[in-house]
């Protein structure tokens, strides 16, 4: 089954340790299918899924949030995720 919207976003992982602080940072794709949305590590039914907004963050892209029954999910983009929302929201 082929996704109705795909959506990059990044994963920021921090490490801090008595030495250095190290960063890494991930891009993994968000996908939307007719049943569900799914991340590199979460899956989430459509009927679960209440809404999905984004917040502008300075010039660099901003907050992907996924408002579900379970709770308030954020994914940090570098670009407008406008596409991706209104595949949802028309769905």
């Amino acid at each position: 089954m082929d996704p109705i919207a795909v959506q990059t976003y990044t994963v920021v992982e921090r490490e801090v340790n008595s030495v250095e602080k190290k960063e890494r940072k991930q891009e993994n794709k968000m996908y939307l299918y007719q049943d569900r949305i799914v991340t590199a590590k979460n899956e989430f039914p459509v009927h679960q899924v209440l809404d999905v907004s984004f917040r502008k963050m300075g010039d660099q892209g901003g907050l992907l949030y996924l408002h579900t029954i379970k709770g308030l999910y954020s994914f940090m983009v570098k670009s407008s995720p406008n596409e991706f929302i209104e595949a949802f929201r028309g769905y």
